[in-house]
Order: C-alpha cells, then sequence, then structure tokens
C-alpha cells in the first residue's frame, strides 16, 4: 500500500526482534513495528495484524490469525496468539495502522519462518573425526609448533554426496556444532555467519542457524559438507592453562539436517549421520587463542562438489543423537561487517614487515601473497601497539599466541584468510612474504556479532567526537557472540560486572535487544543453586559466586533490557533468578550490610588515586537490586513480592545511611567519588543531606585538579550524576579533560578504542603491567550514554519503557556549540539537538508518532522561546509545562520541531542541585 509520507506509516517490521528471521523456535513470537509520519501530534489509534501462509493469502482473506480492529498506541512486542505454528514453516504478515484521525492511513508486510519446533523434527545425528583411523599428517614445520599448539588437530572435512531426484520447491539446512563449522554445498559456501553456532552455556543449550539453499541445490547429484574446528568446545578459552576440552568436550563435532520440499507436495530429509566421510585438509589447526596455520599445498580441490573420490576418506564417527540440547539462534550471527584498508607498511631491516590498519580492531587479515614458491611459510603475528621501536607489543597477549601461519601452494596469486580464528590487532608483522608487501595486499576484516547499529552522535568538538567513535569501535570489538572484555588476549569472557555498566551505552549506539536476551538466558542458567550469579557467564572459570556489581548484572541487565525495548519477556524469564540472587544476598547478610558471601570482590575495579570502602559499594548494590526486583515484580503483576522487596529495598537503604553516611554533614564513608556517585545515583542519601554530599563529590572532584578517580563501577555515573545535581559544568570538565587520567588522555596518543585502564600506556611509565593491559575494552566507555542522553538530551523518563515518554534535556556547556544525537528506538525515530551562536540558541527535536515528549529548553529568558519563528505562548501543539529562571518545559506531541531561544545563563558553580526528574511533571 502506497501512501504519502504526510500519513502515519508502519515501518522497520521485526519479529522476535529480528528483521525476518529465518528458524526460530519460539511457539509465540512477538511482532512488532516503528511508526513515523508527517503530521504533527499524529499517533497510532489502532490496529490489525494478520497471518498467513502466503502474501496472496494476505489479500485474499485466507488468514491463520487475525487480531481484527485493536484500539490502542502501542506497536511493541504483540504476541502472535493464532493456531499452533507448525516446523519449517515460512508465515507472512502484516500490519494496518489507523491514525489520529481514526482513518486507516498504511499497512506493512513481513515474514518469519519456523526451525525445528519439536525434539521429533531431528533426525540427524552428532557426527566427528575419528582420531584413530584418520590418515596421518606430517606436523607443521617444528619452529611453528608451541607447547600450547603442539597437540591441536587438524580441522576435519565431512561429506555426503547425495541425489535430488526432481525439482524442488524450497531447501533449507539446519546446523549446529559444538565446536565452530563451515557449511558448503556444491562447492560453494553456505551463508555469511562467522564463528557459528557462536558461544553459550554449552551444557544447557547449543544453537543452530537456519539456512535457505534452494539456490545451491540443483537435480541429479549434489554434494553437502562441512568444516570442523575446535572453537570455543575444544580449544583454548579464557586464561586458565588448560584447554577448554578440559571443560567441555575434547574434539568438535557437527549436526546437519537438510529439508528438501519438492514440487510434487513430497518431503525429504538428508541429515549428517554414519555414511558421512572425513579427512583433514589444509587447515592444520585452527584456535581462538592461539591461530590458524594453514598448509595449503594439502588442498582438497573439489571435495564439496559431486564426483570427487573420497575412497581414501575415513568413515565419521556417530557421537550422539542427544538434540534436545539444540535451540535455534534467537539473534544474529557474527558477520564480516567492515573491510579496513592498510594505511601504512613498513618493512623491517631483516625482511619483515609491520602493517598499520589504523584501527584497533577486532577480526582477522586477508593477505595476498604474489610469487611465492610451494612451501614458502609466512608468518602473520598481531599486536594492537608497537613498542619505542617499531616492533610489535606482545606481552599483554599473555599466553595467546595469536599468530596465523600460511604456506603457499606455489600459485602466481594466493589469498590467505583464516576462517575459525580471530584477534584484537591494529598492528600486523607479516614474515616470510616474498618480494614487497604493498598496503593493498593487507585488508582487516571486522568481526563482531551483527547489531544494527541504530544511533548517532556528533558535536563541534572533535575530540569528543573521536571519544563517540572509540566507544564505537569497543563495542564492535567486544561483542563477538558474548559481550565479551579484552578480544586480544587469553580472556574473551562474559564479565557481568562490564556488560551492566555499559549496557546503557550499548543500546544507544546499536539494537543489541536479541543479543541480550539471549545471553541472559545462559546467565539465568549459569546461576548456582543457592541464587548465586557467576562473574562470568558461559561459566567455564571463575567458579564462583560473583561479586558485587558484578552478580548484580544479572538483575539491572534484564530490566535495562525491559525499559529500553520494552521486553517484558526477558523479564519473566529472568525474574524467578533476579529474586534468588537479592533472596542469597539477604540470606547471608541479614543485617543488610553486605560484606559475606562477596566472591572474589573487586570493588570499584581499576579506579585510580582512590579506594571507595567495599562494603559501601556492595551494600549500595544490595539496595539497587532489591529496588529493581520490587520493580520488575510490580510489572509482572507479583504484587506481594513486589512488597516484599520494596520493603527490603528501604531497609537495606536505612542499613546504608546508618552505616556510611553522616547525616549531619553530608559525608559518605571513604570520601570517594565512586562512593559519593552511588549514593546519589542509587538514591541512598537522605534528601537533606543531598546538596551537602553533591558539594563534597565537587569538592574531591576539583581536589583532584578536575579529574576522575573512578574505575568500572563509579565511571558511568560520573557526568550523569554532576549534570543531574547541578555540576555541567564539572562534567563537562571531566569530559575535556586530556591528562591523565582522562577519557581524551588515550586520545591525545593515538587511542583508537577505549582502553581497558586509565594507565595502560602513560608518558611516565610506559606499557603498564603485561598481567592486565588490554587496549580494547568497553567499560570506562560507559560515558557514551551521557554523550547521548545529557550532552545531547535524549532520555526518558522514569516511568517510560521503551521510549514512550521522552524527556528530552541538552546540556549546553563545556566548549561545545552543538551537539546533536539521533536513536532509532523501539517506537520510531528520536532526535536532539543543539546549537548555539552569538545571535542564540537553537533546539532541535523529532517525537514519532506513539511518544509524547517533555523538552527542557535552556534559556536565560523562558518567555522568549519561539518555535518555527513563532512564539511558543499560545500554540495548540505545544503545551508550556513550566517556567524557571534558567528554563522553559514544553509538552510535545509526535512531529518535527525547532526552537530559538536566548543562550542560557552561566551556571553558578554553588548553585544549587536541580533534578529535572524529580521537579518536572510527567508528559
Amino acid at each position: 500500500m502506497t501512501v504519502s509520507e504526510e500519513h502515519l506509516v508502519p515501518y522497520g517490521l521485526t519479529c522476535e526482534m529480528l528483521d525476518e528471521p529465518l528458524g526460530l523456535d519460539e511457539p509465540a513470537p512477538r511482532l512488532s513495528w516503528k511508526l513515523r509520519s508527517g503530521v504533527r501530534g499524529d499517533a497510532q489509534t489502532a490496529y490489525r495484524i494478520t497471518v498467513a501462509l502466503t502474501e496472496d493469502d494476505l489479500d485474499t482473506g485466507r488468514l491463520l490469525w487475525d487480531t481484527g480492529r485493536r484500539a490502542g498506541e502501542d506497536a511493541l512486542l504483540v504476541p502472535y496468539d493464532g493456531p499452533p505454528l507448525q516446523s519449517s514453516t515460512r508465515y507472512h504478515w502484516r500490519v494496518a495502522v489507523w491514525d489520529a484521525r481514526g482513518e486507516q492511513t498504511a499497512h506493512a508486510g513481513s515474514w518469519f519462518e519456523t526451525g525445528l519446533l519439536h525434539p521429533g523434527d531431528w533426525k540427524a545425528a552428532w557426527i566427528a573425526r575419528d582420531p584413530e583411523s584418520a590418515p596421518a599428517q606430517d606436523p607443521p614445520q617444528d619452529e611453528d609448533r608451541t607447547e600450547r599448539t603442539r597437540h591441536l588437530l587438524p580441522c576435519a572435512h565431512l561429506r555426503r554426496d547425495f541425489t535430488v531426484a526432481s525439482p524442488l520447491v524450497r531447501a533449507r539446512a539446519y546446523v549446529s556444532a559444538r565446536g565452530l563449522y563451515e557449511l558448503r554445498i556444491n562447492g560453494r559456501r553456505v551463508g555469511d555467519a562467522e564463528l557459528a553456532p557462536g558461544w553459550t552455556e554449552y551444557r544447557h543449550r547449543v544453537l543452530y542457524q537456519t539456512y535457505d539453499v534452494g539456490d545451491l541445490l540443483r537435480e541429479g547429484a549434489n554434494t553437502v559438507g562441512a568444516v570442523l574446528a575446535d572453537g570455543w568446545w575444544s580449544g583454548f578459552v579464557g586464561f586458565d592453562s588448560r584447554r577448554a576440552a578440559l571443560h567441555y568436550g575434547d574434539a568438535p563435532q557437527v549436526i546437519v539436517q537438510l529439508l528438501l520440499d519438492f514440487a510434487d507436495g513430497s518431503r525429504r530429509w538428508v541429515a549428517s549421520d554414519g555414511s558421512w566421510r572425513e579427512h583433514p585438509g589444509p587447515i592444520r589447526y585452527a584456535d581462538l587463542l592461539m591461530g590458524e596455520f594453514v598448509d595449503a599445498r594439502d588442498d582438497l580441490p573439489g571435495w564439496d562438489e559431486p564426483g570427487y573420490d573420497d575412497s581414501a576418506w575415513s568413515p565419521v564417527v556417530v557421537a550422539g543423537t542427544d538434540t534436545a540440547v539444540l535451540e535455534a539462534a534467537p539473534d544474529r550471527s557474527v558477520r564480516v561487517l567492515e573491510d579496513l584498508p592498510a594505511q601504512a607498511v613498513r618493512r623491517r631491516p631483516d625482511g619483515r614487515f609491520i602493517v598499520d590498519l589504523g584501527q584497533n580492531m577486532v577480526g582477522r587479515v586477508s593477505l595476498t601473497v604474489r610469487g611465492a614458491r610451494a612451501g614458502q611459510r609466512i608468518r602473520l603475528r598481531h599486536a594492537e601497539m608497537l613498542t619505542g621501536d617499531g616492533e610489535l607489543y606482545l606481552d599483554n597477549l599473555r599466553t595467546a599466541e595469536a599468530t596465523d601461519f600460511y604456506v603457499a601452494a606455489g600459485r602466481p596469486v594466493e589469498v590467505f584468510e583464516p576462517r575459525f580464528t580471530f584477534h584484537g590487532f591494529r598492528y600486523v608483522e607479516v614474515a616470510g612474504y616474498p618480494g614487497d608487501l604493498r598496503p593493498d595486499d593487507v585488508t582487516g576484516r571486522v568481526l563482531h556479532s551483527d547489531t544494527p547499529w541504530t544511533g548517532e552522535f556528533t558535536c563541534s568538538d572533535e575530540t569528543v567526537n573521536k571519544l563517540h567513535d572509540n566507544i564505537r569501535w569497543g563495542q564492535r570489538g567486544n561483542f563477538v557472540s558474548i559481550p565479551t572484555d579484552c578480544p586480544q588476549r587469553d580472556e574473551r569472557l562474559g564479565w557481568l560486572a562490564d556488560a551492566q555498566v555499559f549496557l546503557p551505552t550499548a543500546c544507544r549506539n546499536a539494537d543489541v535487544s536479541a543479543f541480550f536476551a539471549r545471553w541472559m538466558r545462559d546467565v539465568v542458567d549459569a546461576q548456582h543453586p543457592d541464587g548465586a550469579f557467576g562473574d562470568v557467564v558461559p561459566e567455564l572459570c571463575m567458579l564462583r559466586e560473583g561479586a558485587p556489581a558484578w552478580g548484580d548484572g544479572g538483575v539491572i541487565i534484564p530490566w535495562t533490557l525491559y525499559r529500553v525495548y520494552g521486553d517484558r519477556r526477558v523479564l519473566e524469564r529472568s525474574y524467578p533468578a533476579m529474586k534468588a540472587w537479592v533472596d542469597h544476598v539477604h540470606r547471608h547478610n541479614p543485617d543488610l550490610v553486605w560484606r559475606r558471601r562477596t566472591g572474589n570482590h573487586y570493588g570499584d575495579w581499576l579506579q585510580v588515586n582512590a579506594e571507595t570502602p567495599r562494603d559501601l559499594l556492595a551494600t549500595a548494590y544490595f539496595a539497587r537490586s532489591a529496588e529493581l526486583v520490587a520493580r520488575t515484580a510490580a510489572v509482572l503483576g507479583e504484587g506481594a513480592d513486589a512488597a516484599r522487596y520494596e520493603a527490603l529495598h528501604a531497609a537495606v537503604r536505612d542499613a546504608f545511611i546508618d552505616a556510611f553516611v553522616d547525616v549531619d554533614d553530608g559525608s559518605v564513608a571513604g570520601g570517594t567519588q565512586t562512593g559519593y556517585l552511588l549514593a546519589l545515583a542509587f538514591g541512598l542519601l537522605p534528601p537533606r543531606t543531598v546538596p551537602a554530599a553533591v558539594a563534597r563529590l565537587a569538592a574531591d572532584i576539583e581536589a583532584h585538579d578536575r579529574h576522575l578517580t573512578t574505575g568500572f563501577v563509579g565511571v558511568s555515573l560520573l557526568c550523569p550524576v554532576l549534570a543531574e545535581h547541578g555540576r555541567p559544568d564539572l562534567a563537562y570538565a571531566l569530559l575535556h579533560q586530556d591528562t591523565y587520567p582522562s577519557w581524551c588522555y588515550s586520545i591525545r596518543h593515538g587511542a583508537t578504542t577505549i582502553w581497558e585502564r586509565w594507565d595502560g600506556w602513560t608518558e611516565e611509565g610506559g606499557f603498564q603491567s603485561p598481567a592486565m593491559n588490554s587496549f580494547n575494552h568497553y567499560s570506562l566507555g560507559s560515558v557514551g550514554e551521557w554523550l547521548y542522553g545529557g550532552v545531547a538530551g535524549i532520555g526518558q523518563h522514569p516511568d517510560s519503557v521503551a521510549y514512550r515518554d521522552l524527556l528530552l534535556k541538552p546540556t549546553v556547556g563545556g566548549r561545545l556549540t552543538s551537539a546533536h544525537a539521533r536513536q532509532e528506538t523501539a517506537r520510531g525515530t528520536v532526535e536532539c539537538g543543539w546549537s548555539l551562536d552569538p545571535g542564540g540558541l537553537r533546539v532541535d527535536a523529532v517525537v514519532p508518532p506513539g511518544a509524547r515528549a517533555a523538552l527542557v529548553l535552556p534559556t536565560a529568558a523562558p518567555g522568549d522561546v519561539r518555535e518555527g519563528g513563532e512564539p511558543v505562548s499560545g500554540r495548540d501543539d505545544i503545551e508550556v509545562v513550566a517556567r524557571t529562571g534558567h528554563a522553559l518545559t514544553v509538552r510535545l506531541g509526535s512531529g518535527r520541531y525547532r526552537f530559538t531561544a536566548p543562550p542560557p545563563a552561566p551556571v553558578a558553580p554553588s548553585s544549587p542541585s536541580t533534578v529535572l526528574l524529580q521537579d518536572s511533571p510527567t508528559p
């Protein structure tokens, strides 16, 4: 249906937060759409969803499900409630909408397809190579093997021929591995998923992917094949010196099932079983931490095509038929999402080359090799930084070797690109390369989970823009199947505290709804029987109860996903575990000050020039988790639980005040920035002490010459708390600070990502201890949320869900003369930005249909505000809510707005705090 952009239009249709998902096993998938309109004040007043097997059925009314015309504004996560869905079936759906005038204006359509919904749908078996019957290969050259790589085995190639006897109308492949796989059909790779199927709590679930393979099959002879690597299942994982074989399994396995639908209505399965054959190939080993070794002389030309002679291959081993562990992947796969050309190539005196990609990235290199003789060995080593003499800085990799080898086949031009490893690096050392290495011979291939970018931020200060860019690159590099840390060294674990402090920023930058909802299922499954969450998930090391702020991630993350995306289901699935965590802490700390059962208490990890009392931090998080469990209970209609946890929260708050707050002078025990930030941000102070606490926080920042001292836990709260309590001047001072410690210090010294620690490298001390020194992390980049929500001003009211009730509050200040942010929220596009010049202040805002906004305009003359050139007073479409001496608050419906006003008056550092969220009415 084609309509004018002046009408209400649905767009961005998703099913289970995915665009046209192929292979869902959710029995009641939820349907969503966004809205746009060129009519100011427009809104959806009703909708109708129809579901059918084909688009023609939708047109002719042969429907499986029809909601009828439903009154309401909501367009989020409407659960399918029709007849039970069938396995391996595509469903087409359409949504029609009615606008604010009650007129039907448009409809839009999409589809989703189910996977294997029932245990009996799996016909395939897990298969693997037989290490006893596999023909021996000559080992790689001795100098290439280290003690860690000595026992890594070749990647198995597995194949089977089959015949398609009649015309196909549809074909699907359902594939998974305990390990990593690459599926191939008739000489072509299937799909573009990398590192598939991804890393999960393997003891509870292994994901499978679904592919449309109809274009790859043909009548007559066909071949299906798979390459199988260790991956997280049986390779090196984490910083445990053992191989993960001691955690999961000792060798990888794959499961493949093809579904063939024929024109005559018949159906056939082609499944992995004992008829398949296997053989090692050119990949001598592939490990996520150690790297990949490929000997191109051992290529198997045509192995994945019909007619190949596999008589010398060995039968596979059937490793099991336990398919209950398999679940359809509910989020997008890891993919190659960007290519980076080499920026510079420097030849070293001994013939090695150092390649600079210009950006610290995560992924691998594609290397073009020209004129190599057969057997010529080329080595690639990867590093984030260079030493003072221009060599790779490798010490911080710890036991991760991050080294790839390629042995040339002797062809005129060859291309080497590893397939089953990834590295964190900016620089690549290439040794053994024939002739001169040119920049266009080297390309960095950026890998990360495909979480679509949804946010943009820009301002007048290029250093702040660079900070935002570095934050995004940190998110790219550490969202690889799970939210990890440190993609270069022997770690790459899913730390809960890192994830929970950065999640608000991650949600601004990208759509991480499905990514985090899937990971939360692993977090819940990994919970200990006594209710403790762990520090990391999947939990294969750090096998102890989670520390304060770490274990609390199991409560904070699902609540944040609900607030940002409206995902009630993630709350429902997490709620018992959230309660169990708070009960665990309470049970061991009946006096309500959290000092016992604190796991490996990290405190405010990597704080500098400060030591926040650990029991203060723990008790603050105890209160916060109890509060969020109470709020979750209220959302889910669990009234008795809500009352119980509200009472617990109040009691923990009182205990916090008694133990850590001097109510006479507003001081907080320890006197650190993080201590004050936690008390203020989590509402743990008596109201009358708040101004004094803010003053003490400000005094500490001034005493440190306007530098921060916060670590992982406190850093995300720093700028928001200062700005909300009347000190945006200090928030901006910290944002712009470029001497150590600060965000901009690393930028001044060439950083292209966020560093793990403030002192990862300093002018005085050089590199920090290699025992823990990553130059690509995201935790300290959690200030990114304030760039969107504070600087540009896109926020939502405390009681709002999924940006229904917007709170637009741009913060004019610092060295900035302009700032602008755009977010594609669950409801549609939201924008807010400002610019300041001698003529005054301009503020732009966009509110999507279905949302409403309170906009706070900072100006010294609220009575002189104009919109679209007209005075605001007397306008029917803009309601003036409040005027103060320094701001005008207006209520807006949907639409695009441009306000002009006299500039704001300078904020006096000693002015009393003004918290808009408390003073302004709900939009």
